[in-house]
């Protein structure tokens, strides 16, 4: 092993810290770092990078258990915040990242501490310090941008690592490449993410948030009138609000369970609502699948589907029932965005691609 590169992938979630140690392509050590109500308490209605100094010593502590020292490393790679706009790729960690992620202009989120935990470790060793294709990769030409209401803009915000990494993935595995193809990618999760690839570039995909198909936790695009009375209804404070669409909607506002497994069992017993609840989601997915065919004119090389709903036999084979029509559909259960945060760093390690000062970045849309 001793030509190995060795890189330091992390991935901040909001009650956990994933991280692992890649020699080349190969985990060495793949950790999940569970934080505690308790441990976090401290944090309350505090900036999300307060805590980074707390997991980056997490982290560093449980490399120094496993015997593996930082200065075998080639480099360190976080998973990318909400940052502005951006085009794909591997971006150098510049203290102007830095300052932007702390200024939290699009919002406090987990992901924000990729850029500086990584960093942090990698000065440590002075090794370079990455994050890749965050979920504000944004390569949208203008029209997609127009919501139809002059005062709103659709924001492009996206599972952008993932649905990047499948496929490119699928290219490796087809002998082809990324830039000649057409595809449609499906990430389906607590959140889901269809988007459309046209040559190499992402030029449309549903905000999760707020668009497209409900979730297991999310409600997707909802009747806008009657969220307007919602919202004016005096029964609701904003945050409510925001609760109910994004955190305990989908499948929980129906079902009050966010666990696919758990409805899947339901239906088996004969649920009813169930049944019902589980056929509208992926009626939903199907025809924001269909959506993203129609932005690419029909002509569409492969659908690609993804996530941790991916898992589920029974909405796969649900799904492809409404879609094969459209093209071959593959599927890649789960999200290994590890796997494609070492991935993108090797890239650049490798010389096969260059990394992208922060200073330099800029939406590539057109």
């Amino acid at each position: 092993m001793a030509n190995n590169k060795f890189v330091l992938a992390i991935n901040p979630g909001s009650t956990s810290t994933k991280f692992a140690v890649f020699a080349d392509d190969k985990p060495l050590f793949v950790q999940t770092l569970r934080h505690s109500e308790e441990e976090l308490a401290p944090f309350k209605g505090r900036p999300i990078l307060d805590q980074h100094e707390f997991r980056q010593k997490l982290i560093e502590a449980e490399m120094a258990e496993r015997n593996f020292p930082v200065g075998k490393l080639s480099a360190v790679v976080g998973r990318g915040g909400l940052l502005r706009p951006l085009a794909s790729g591997v971006y150098g960690v510049t203290q102007e990242m830095l300052d932007e992620l702390r200024a939290a202009a699009r919002g406090e989120h987990a992901s924000n501490l990729g850029a500086y935990v990584a960093r942090d470790i990698a000065d440590q060793v002075n090794v370079p310090a990455f994050i890749v294709d965050p979920v504000s990769v944004d390569e949208w030409p203008q029209r997609t941008r127009l919501s139809g209401c002059a005062l709103l803009t659709r924001p492009c915000l996206s599972h952008a690592l993932n649905t990047k990494a499948v496929a490119r993935r699928y290219c490796r595995e087809t002998g082809r490449r990324y830039q000649d193809l057409k595809l449609v990618v499906a990430h389906l999760g607590s959140g889901n993410s269809i988007s459309a690839h046209e040559y190499g570039r992402m030029i449309d995909v549903t905000n999760s948030r707020e668009e497209g198909s409900f979730s297991t936790e999310r409600a997707g695009g909802v009747p806008v009138m009657e969220l307007v009375d919602l919202c004016f209804s005096g029964k609701y404070t904003k945050k409510q609000v925001e609760t109910l669409l994004f955190r305990e909607g989908g499948l929980f506002s129906y079902l009050g369970t966010k666990d696919l497994v758990e409805v899947e069992r339901r239906i088996e017993a004969g649920g009813k609502t169930a049944s019902l609840v589980f056929d509208a989601m992926v009626y939903q997915i199907a025809k924001e699948i269909g959506a993203m065919a129609a932005a690419l004119q029909g002509s569409v090389d492969a659908v690609l589907i993804t996530g941790g709903m991916a898992h589920s036999t029974k909405l796969i084979r649900n799904l492809r029932e409404s879609i094969a029509w459209i093209a071959p559909v593959h599927v890649y259960p789960g999200e290994d965005e590890l796997q494609a945060l070492a991935e993108g760093a090797l890239r650049v390690l490798r010389a096969e691609e260059s990394a992208v000062p922060y200073r330099a970045a800029s939406s590539a849309s057109a």
